[in-house]
């Protein structure tokens, strides 16, 4: 292999770049926010739109930057038909638990396993849409195959999560992201994930142990100091002295409790301090095994900045609280000296409770803006700037395929709550 073969293949660092400038995002943000809360919401489709055409517009890829196609109307209109077909299916769940009677926490499991396959169902279908949006060197991205399949794949991996407390999933994101791509191509040119669900699963064990060990070393001992059978008896009784009779059947359960309960903010604490360790193994173990035929992707994503996004996004989200709070009381003051001139009880009761709904909203949509700027367009960021690609000069053969995808699957995300950018 000669010397410019291997220079080709290898990785190339700065071929990938994000030109965006965080001021104009705030700006985008803030009008976007505003608008939100003018239009009572219906302003959020103009945003969503115009919040990834900055985003694709500002990731450039070997000289070329991404474009985003998509249209806030249809937006809109996806949103519309999921209303319509989750009303029904919301009644139908209702009006089912309260036929059942006794039986209602059955049809409450299957409402939930039912909206939860219909979170998965619109997340991929919005995956989709995303993706047929998108567009380089004028050529759409795809992607194809079975949402349904998709959705029961996923619930499937999901429940296996739970039941093995965490540790499977490694192995459910490898499935999943590998299904994923196996559908995806650019143009003719198809994807595939390479990423081992074994490998995260040996980075990620460390953290597991210390914020889901100490939780089970808390049931653990909780669970060994309780006389099982007099707790039985003590609770069968069903009276207000049941839990003393239950402390006093067991004499070592008041230190067991303390010792549980301690364990349990630990392994709690340990999670909020470890989050931006796992955003970071993740995003980079996600980026290292995206490929597209010849093209393939190395990140080399840090800890330490994605830990100083979380810090930032804590400081700013505290400083804005704490503003809010102050101009919320010196607002509600305000109105109550001037109201009280007037001796209308009910009109000062009026403006508090409109001042106290007005300031929750803001403070909602503040901490949201915050959170998008900071956390989740910073991410953004830092990993399309710690992305190395090599085999980029496959694109230069590619024929255009696909077609657009319909809105569907972005509307039932939006109105089940799972959307994303």
């Amino acid at each position: 292999m000669t010397t410019a073969e291997v220079a080709s293949a290898a990785p190339s660092a700065g071929m990938v770049k994000f030109l965006g400038r965080e001021s104009a995002y705030w700006r985008l943000r803030l009008k976007g926010a505003l608008l939100v809360m003018i239009t009572l919401g219906i302003y959020r489709f103009w945003l969503a739109t115009d919040v990834r055409r900055f985003l694709w517009s500002n990731t450039e890829i070997a000289g070329d930057t991404l474009e985003y196609n998509g249209r806030a109307t249809e937006l809109l209109l996806g949103f519309l038909l999921a209303i319509a077909i989750l009303v029904p299916l919301y009644t139908a769940i209702a009006v089912a638990a309260l036929e059942l009677g006794t039986a209602s926490g059955i049809a409450a499991l299957l409402g939930f396993l039912i909206l939860a396959s219909l979170g998965e169902f619109a997340l991929y279908r919005a995956r989709r849409y995303r993706l047929t949006r998108t567009v380089l060197r004028g050529l759409r991205f795809d992607q194809h195959g079975s949402a349904v399949r998709f959705a029961l794949y996923a619930l499937a991996w999901w429940c296996a999560v739970a039941l093995s407390l965490g540790l499977a999933y490694p192995w459910m994101q490898a499935s999943l992201e590998r299904f994923k791509m196996r559908y995806t191509s650019y143009g003719d040119l198809a994807g595939r994930f390479e990423g081992s669900g074994l490998k995260l699963f040996v980075r990620g064990l460390p953290l597991w142990l210390m914020v889901v060990g100490p939780l089970v070393i808390a049931l653990a001992v909780l669970g060994s100091a309780i006389d099982w059978d007099a707790a039985n008896n003590a609770l069968a009784k069903a009276d207000d002295e049941a839990v003393a009779r239950l402390f006093e059947s067991s004499p070592q359960i008041e230190l067991a409790v303390g010792i549980a309960a301690a364990a349990a903010a630990a392994g709690v604490v340990a999670a909020l301090l470890l989050y931006p360790v796992f955003q970071a193994l993740v995003l980079r173990w996600w980026l290292s095994g995206v490929r597209f035929g010849a093209v393939s992707v190395t990140s080399r994503l840090r800890i330490g900045p994605v830990y100083r996004v979380y810090v930032r996004f804590i400081l700013l989200m505290m400083l804005f609280v704490v503003v809010a709070f102050v101009v919320g009381l010196a607002g509600l003051f305000g109105a109550g000296v001037l109201i009280s001139r007037n001796g209308d009880s009910s009109i000062a009761e009026a403006a508090a409770s409109a001042l106290t709904v007005g300031l929750y909203v803001v403070t909602a949509l503040g901490i949201s803006v915050i959170h998008q700027v900071v956390v989740a367009a910073g991410l953004w960021r830092l990993g399309v700037e710690s992305a190395a690609v090599s085999g980029i000069e496959a694109l230069d053969d590619v024929r255009a395929e696909g077609a657009p995808s319909s809105a569907l699957g972005e509307g039932l995300a939006d109105a089940l709550g799972v959307g994303g950018i």
